[in-house]
């Protein structure tokens, strides 16, 4: 089984007191080798998956199900970076019949992005205004979907990206969180910025189905043993992995 990462959000929009379970704030984590939790606070994993790859799914993944909700076949999604969900966002978007473009600041994963999917990759160290890039690969009209990882410090190049009429799922804050906007190019463009917070238990078994119907397995960078747990979180404030990190309880 997964843990639902906020146990009483079973569906539909989060109450304060739903979103008071969450798990790793404000009650305790999963770095545990045993814990107790109410049976609607589990769900099936997918069967052909191992313990570390279903373990990327209460968060990360659901995160990148959630954010590309109302995707359809053919639009254009942008993600940002290699981490767990940005790597979730571009394996469901391909699902979905999307085609994605991808970011990132390492020449050497360009390769690896196109290999699972990315129709096209910009290095935006290389190119600090990509917004413009992606616009134009995406025909010149945009993105309809920006899945927003970077924050305030990427927010002005996702607002250059995405359509006229598109969506910017904002789900995470590694570039920051405050910055100057234009405020001007959101309601020009008539653009919606939405809020992700995982997701909720139905979307969860909506997702673990479609990763069971497709065969799909999360990209797990490295695994360590969980009493390395420090060595694995300095790895990922590093920006080392391509995708999760996982530690095992042995």
């Amino acid at each position: 089984v997964c843990t639902q990462m906020t146990p009483r959000w079973t569906c539909g929009e989060p109450t304060r007191e739903e979103v008071r379970s969450t798990l790793g704030g404000p009650l305790d984590g999963v770095l545990q080798e045993r814990m107790v939790l109410a049976e609607g606070g589990l769900v099936r994993a997918p069967a052909h998956l191992t313990d570390e790859e279903a373990a990327t799914l209460p968060c990360a993944g659901l995160t990148a199900w959630s954010a590309l909700a109302g995707v359809r076949a053919g639009d254009t999604v942008l993600v940002q970076g290699t981490g767990g969900v940005a790597i979730f966002a571009l394996q469901f978007a391909r699902l979905l019949g999307a085609r994605v473009l991808a970011t990132t600041g390492r020449a050497e994963r360009e390769e690896h992005l196109r290999e699972l999917g990315a129709d096209a990759v910009v290095n935006y160290r290389e190119q600090p205004e990509w917004g413009a890039k992606i616009r134009d690969l995406a025909g010149g009209r945009g993105v309809d979907l920006v899945v927003e990882v970077g924050g305030a410090g990427t927010l002005e190049q996702s607002l250059r990206a995405v359509r006229l009429g598109g969506t910017i799922a904002l789900i995470g804050v590694l570039a920051g969180n405050a910055a100057a906007i234009n405020l001007t190019s959101i309601f020009m463009q008539a653009v919606t910025i939405r809020g992700v917070l995982v997701g909720h238990r139905e979307g969860f078994e909506r997702m673990n189905r479609a990763i069971a119907l497709h065969g799909l397995r999360p990209v797990v960078d490295r695994t360590y043993p969980w009493t390395e747990a420090r060595a694995a979180l300095e790895a990922m404030a590093a920006g080392e992995h391509f995708g999760k990190i996982c530690l095992r309880f042995e």
